[in-house]
């Protein structure tokens, strides 16, 4: 039973231009919880090809689901931008989201100009269905790495999942090409549901054993408010990993970097690794260093918000770089997110802004 209290402390977006860091701080500012800002999370649309039951379940974003008009959505010039203040601030990655990132056009046209950003890591999390025929392109524009969302090798059970019968062998295609690309190791990420794929956890572990890319699991979560979230149908990271170590044996892995969300373990074997993000049984998020900018620039400190903070006006509105930094420090210096350590009952029932919406 959940039994924590609190929520994400929240900043009236209408207050963004008043919110100023202490003088001469700008550079490296720390929430309340003493975090710094590392990763910048990028939405660069609000569509998707797919309608996954866990995050844009067809019920809700039907044929008549009204999306951002073009002018509402920050244009490429606006987001480099942006990402160039936050590199001032101490970011060092960002990753591309969506939605699904590979239906916005000339994507790499952007990738070109984030990847012109020194010492950044430039990442994207896709659904892989456009994949075998953008990987090269991806790369070429200065992409460094990849995660593809993949929640069965069973076609019929994946096809269930996105709920547009995509073919799941259309999106190992993808992840073959990723890898020829020079975008391996591969991340995959699979979201494990009960009742719906968790019969799919060893095959998958089986299928990406010894192949050099990272599998992921991931606790189903309780994002946005459409996606009917019930704690009956999270299958939690510790039987994940008893699942997998009875027939594989694990063996638990120090973090790549403070706030790393996934745990790792690696194969006694020697066969690779693998990670578990047990973003509802475990207070997964206390180093967070993350902030994410959505698909119409506003900021969300928090992927369990409730609000945002409206960067967009800012930034059309003629404030300089030195004013946008100062306000977004700002708004970070004022942080104290912690859900997943204060989740409750009353938390999962808020309206939480959609995961389509912020890139999960």
């Amino acid at each position: 039973m959940l039994q924590r209290q609190c929520l994400c402390r929240r900043i009236p977006m209408n207050d963004l231009r008043l919110v100023t860091n202490t003088p001469g701080s700008e550079a490296a500012p720390r929430d309340r919880l003493g975090r710094a800002l590392r990763d910048l999370r990028i939405s660069v649309t609000d569509r998707c090809n797919f309608r996954c039951v866990y995050c844009m379940p067809k019920e809700v974003f039907g044929n008549d689901y009204v999306f951002l008009e073009r002018k509402e959505i920050l244009n490429f010039e606006e987001i480099a931008r942006t990402a160039r203040i936050f590199s001032g601030l101490g970011v060092e990655k960002i990753r591309l989201t969506g939605g699904e990132p590979l239906v916005r056009r000339s994507l790499e046209r952007l990738i070109a100009s984030l990847a012109a950003i020194p010492g950044l890591d430039l990442t994207l999390t896709t659904n892989g269905s456009l994949l075998d025929r953008k990987a090269r392109s991806l790369k070429d524009a200065g992409l460094k790495r990849i995660t593809v969302s993949l929640d069965s090798l069973d076609d019929a059970t994946f096809r269930r999942m996105n709920d547009v019968d995509f073919p799941v062998t259309r999106v190992l295609e993808g992840i073959e090409a990723a890898a020829a690309a020079g975008l391996a190791p591969v991340k995959v990420n699979m979201v494990v549901k009960r009742g719906m794929n968790e019969d799919s956890v060893l095959p998958m572990a089986r299928f990406f054993h010894n192949t050099g890319h990272i599998l992921r699991f991931i606790e189903y979560m309780d994002v946005g408010h459409t996606n009917g979230w019930r704690m009956d149908d999270v299958v939690s990271a510790g039987e994940i990993i008893e699942m997998i170590g009875k027939e594989m044996p694990l063996e638990p892995l120090d973090p790549n970097y403070t706030g790393e969300v996934a745990e790792r373990w690696r194969y006694k074997d020697g066969g690779g690794e693998i990670g578990v993000i047990a973003s509802v049984t475990q207070a997964f998020c206390r180093d967070c260093t993350r902030i994410r900018l959505s698909t119409d620039g506003k900021l969300y400190t928090c992927l369990f918000a409730t609000e945002g903070h409206d960067v967009r006006a800012l930034l059309r509105g003629g404030a300089s770089d030195a004013e946008i930094r100062a306000a977004i420090a700002g708004i970070w210096s004022k942080r104290a997110d912690r859900y997943s350590e204060i989740r409750t009952e009353a938390t999962v029932k808020l309206h939480k802004v959609e995961m389509s919406y912020i890139g999960g």
